[in-house]
């Protein structure tokens, strides 16, 4: 049996990693694929403290695990298949074996939901973005649309409209999902121009985005609008598959935890993007993870 076992490679995870090895606790950490969680997919981090050349993603990420296994941390780079979590046990399933921990630190992230058109991943980090708090600043001064109609949406529209000379808010009905004040905020912002019931068919470009062939929902007619840079926020999914039957969950399904991290099972964590937060950034899923391994290593 170990004392702590983390699953996910992120910048919550590793931290946790980095605090349950300097705090001598037993540890192994599982990622399916590769350290660094989502940021190593970002161009440029230009808001992580200390680094003020901003590095890119995947060099940040790389930064982490090797601070992490300098300290010794054991990484098994394998599935995780299943969990059983009670208070009394929690065993982690892989392929071809089993682990038993006192604590378990979730920090599987979540995933931006994604439009589902042709070519949009192509475009990630070459104009297309789901992060405008991540990568606004990289489009000072120039254009960009932002494509959604709750908060998240009309905050990065908001948050945009600050820094480029015209932000555009593509929404597919012809009124916002989003809050009152935020809304308000929005429309006595001279710079944000709004498209009502408007679908995104096509993202254009050779390597780099140029423009949006754009669909009226009710007149079917279709245009091209140029822009430097596309923001998708309608949405991001929590990988909580493995827990969906196990933990308590919000209705958008992000694990419920307290101040602690703890979660509705004695000695389940949960950090990072995974769990109910207002903020999921590299900083906050750092926090996290610290905030998590500390009270895991007191169990």
């Amino acid at each position: 049996m170990i004392d702590v076992a983390i699953i996910g490679g992120g910048p919550a995870g590793l931290t946790a990693g980095i605090y349950c090895m300097r705090g001598g606790a037993k540890t192994r950490l599982f990622e399916e694929m590769f350290v660094g969680g989502q940021i190593v997919k970002t161009h440029r981090v230009d808001n992580y403290p200390g680094f003020s050349n901003g590095p890119d993603g995947f060099e940040l990420g790389a930064a982490f695990e090797t601070h992490a296994k300098k300290l010794g941390l054991e990484i098994d780079y394998a599935p995780v298949v299943k969990l059983e979590l009670t208070e009394d046990r929690k065993t982690v399933f892989l392929p071809d074996k089993t682990i038993e921990a006192k604590a378990v630190i979730l920090c599987m992230g979540a995933a931006p939901r994604p439009l589902g058109i042709e070519r949009e991943e192509d475009f990630v980090g070459g104009g297309l973005s789901y992060c405008a708090t991540c990568d606004g600043a990289f489009y000072k001064g120039k254009t960009a649309a932002v494509i959604g109609g709750g908060d998240t949406a009309v905050s990065d529209a908001i948050y945009l409209s600050a820094l480029c000379k015209k932000v555009y808010l593509i929404h597919r009905r012809d009124e916002l999902r989003a809050s009152e004040a935020l809304r308000r905020a929005a429309f006595e912002r001279p710079n944000i121009e709004f498209i009502w019931d408007t679908v995104v068919e096509k993202l254009e470009g050779e390597k780099s985005l140029s423009g949006l062939l754009l669909r009226n929902k009710r007149t079917l007619e279709t245009r091209t609008l140029e822009v430097d840079g596309v923001f998708v926020a309608v949405g991001i999914v929590p990988r909580t598959e493995l827990v969906r039957d196990l933990l308590e969950l919000t209705a958008e399904g992000f694990i419920k935890t307290d101040v602690n991290m703890e979660t509705s099972v004695k000695g389940v964590f949960a950090a990072g993007d995974i769990r109910n937060t207002p903020l999921r950034q590299v900083i906050t899923a750092c926090a996290d993870g610290a905030v998590a391994a500390t009270r895991a290593m007191e169990l």
